[in-house]
């Protein structure tokens, strides 16, 4: 979904060719019928090779890309010892390996034009733990950590291309169908958070934290001790009871 909207508001600002990504062949035919002006390819972002293939196939035909929004993920929304080997290594290969092969596939030519953007959607998860999405968390700890340190490591090169981390809170997509919202902390509307991110990649803004209280996160736990960072977490805002009634898109 937020593949989508990234699209749409890409092609009302301008934008020359837009290209959405997706395993979903249904859901891209549905879109390209939405916003006509978009281009879009079954890619399965599991299989590196498909990825190589459809990159390099891109490239041919524009040339270069100048932004790339890295969004899709999945999760597991279950105890650690209740997934399957395959289900870990799904969530890995999409939420992990994926933004880093799409990213390697088209930041040479970035690098080469001294231009470009690079959007990563982690998640307030790679802030906090939370039980029954281990896996999930896991893999945006990831991103966060690779996403980061590819922006120090552009800079310092002064390369010219710009990263930007997002680490949103539940977002309203299905993803996270049944989840509880946390005390303060809503789940996020899939067209303002979209917008919000546009927007701040339209300023070079290095990082996005949203809504207001995932800002608060690295500081309550940079300066609480861990129990009780846990309680606060746990107990007064809930956030450690939210995946309890996940269910998951239909």
């Amino acid at each position: 979904m937020l593949g989508g909207l990234f699209a749409k508001h890409a092609v009302e600002r301008g934008a020359q060719k837009v290209v959405l990504w997706d395993v979903d062949e249904k859901g891209l035919e549905n879109k390209q019928k939405e916003i006509p002006a978009v281009l879009t390819k079954k890619v399965d972002l599991s299989d590196r090779s498909k990825i190589e293939n459809a990159a390099s196939e891109l490239l041919k035909e524009l040339g270069s890309v100048d932004i790339v929004f890295n969004n899709a993920g999945i999760v597991a929304g279950k105890p650690f010892e209740e997934c399957s080997q395959d289900e870990i290594e799904k969530v890995i290969q999409v939420n992990v390996l994926a933004v880093m092969h799409v990213t390697r596939a088209f930041l040479p030519e970035m690098v080469k034009n001294k231009n470009g953007h690079i959007i990563n959607i982690s998640s307030a998860a790679s802030l906090i733990a939370n039980p029954r999405m281990s896996v999930y968390a896991g893999s945006k700890w990831a991103v966060t950590g690779w996403s980061e340190s590819l922006r120090i490591e552009l800079e310092k090169m002064k390369k010219g291309v710009q990263v930007t981390t997002v680490q949103p809170g539940y977002i309203d997509t299905g993803m996270f169908e049944g989840v509880k919202a946390p005390l303060m902390i809503p789940i996020l509307k899939p067209e303002k958070i979209a917008l919000k991110i546009i927007r701040a990649v339209e300023k070079n803004k290095v990082t996005i934290r949203s809504p207001f209280m995932v800002k608060l996160t690295p500081f309550l736990k940079g300066v609480l001790p861990q129990r009780t960072f846990d309680f606060v977490a746990g107990k007064i805002f809930g956030v450690y009871s939210t995946m309890d009634s996940f269910t998951g898109r239909k």
